[in-house]
């Protein structure tokens, strides 16, 4: 028997349809996503229905350059690091993994160089089985993330966009841009373009999720396309600032959810995370681990957390969803070989869903 996306009405249910609002809201969207039960037994290599719904990521694909160090580097500094690795990453590449290895049926769209590195910052999307057919080759050189780890698990990182800078909307095929669809977008790829995919999509019926990251000023256009917007505090802090809004977090999640009726999360590392939608406040703690390096923390976050509305979750339980898979990616090195499969955080996730606290707004 199909489970309907409507069996979470305490969450759908706050995505109700404003006066006057151009946008129907993210519980009409799922309702209108067409029930694929009868291919339930056809499953991809992520783990998902093949026909079902589709978590999209349109966004950046990166070889990191990884460098452990015993402090992070200051002005003028040279310092000798005890260990360096060449690893796939970009956060769009790290938001599919994590969002296949979390359950969905994915696709990475992107673009890449003709060198040496394009290869390699895919090796690990296609072997989890990530769609990459619409991963362009583009006459500039592969993203680069230069990245610092020190001995606290805290990083420091430089982008260098290379072919991430060519990537533009209308890479993003229709098919993948229609109600069947949760588009996650992020910040490493030009914001105009985010800005146009996320529109396009939102139009369409897709379920549109922001990662506002790297940090930046965001136009209104684009959060208005938006119904899920996840930021971490010091991204928070920046968007507050450049549109007058709340810098206390969960000051800023209600206001962002009243001015453009979205979901709005901030992730607040040692102290968990809050969020706000029309009707609810959430609070979720942060999981007990030994953290070994957070590069990819966010980013498994991201796709959990997408692959969970996805497939119809509550909101709760994809916070809670989101929340251990990035935890689970701090116990680990590097930042895809750190994301790992739901069944090795699942119970992990349990707990924090038990530890949530929901308040309702009204």
């Amino acid at each position: 028997m199909c489970r309907s996306t409507a069996s979470s009405p305490d969450y759908w249910r706050s995505r109700r349809y404003r006066p006057g609002s151009r946008r129907s809201g993210l519980a009409a969207k799922l309702r209108s996503r067409p029930c694929c039960c009868w291919q339930r037994s056809r499953r991809s290599r992520c783990g998902a229905a093949r026909g079902a719904e589709l978590v999209v990521v349109l966004g950046s694909i990166n070889a990191d350059l990884v460098a452990r160090v015993e402090h992070l580097p200051r002005e003028g500094e040279t310092q000798r690091a005890s260990a360096y690795a060449v690893l796939p990453g970009g956060k769009g590449a790290n938001q599919a993994l994590a969002a296949c290895r979390a359950g969905a049926r994915v696709a990475l769209v992107g673009a890449v160089g003709r060198d040496a590195m394009a290869d390699a910052s895919l090796a690990l999307v296609r072997a989890a089985g990530v769609d990459t057919a619409a991963v362009a080759r583009v006459d500039a050189a592969t993203g680069i993330a230069l990245i610092h780890v020190d001995a606290r698990g805290a990083n420091a990182i430089t982008i260098v966009p290379g072919a991430n800078a060519l990537v533009h909307a209308a890479m993003l095929p229709d098919r993948d841009a229609d109600a069947r669809t949760t588009l996650v977008l992020q910040l490493e790829i030009p914001l105009a373009e985010v800005t146009r995919a996320a529109r396009r999509a939102d139009a369409r019926g897709a379920l549109v999720v922001l990662n506002a990251a790297p940090a930046s000023s965001l136009p209104h256009d684009l959060l208005d396309a938006v119904d899920v917007l996840v930021v971490n505090e010091h991204e928070a802090m920046l968007v507050a600032r450049t549109a007058s809004l709340p810098g206390d977090p969960m000051d800023f999640c209600v206001a962002m959810a009243d001015r453009h009726a979205l979901t709005a999360i901030v992730t607040l590392g040692a102290d968990g995370l809050v969020a706000a939608d029309a009707d609810r406040r959430y609070r979720l703690p942060a999981a007990r681990i030994e953290v070994v390096d957070t590069t990819a923390a966010g980013d498994a976050f991201v796709g959990a957390l997408a692959a969970a509305l996805d497939r119809g979750d509550d909101l709760a339980d994809a916070l809670a969803e989101g929340a251990a898979s990035g935890s689970y990616a701090c116990t680990l090195a590097g930042a895809q070989p750190s994301i790992g499969p739901r069944e090795r955080w699942i119970g992990l996730a349990r707990e924090l869903r038990a530890a949530a606290a929901v308040e309702s707004r009204r």
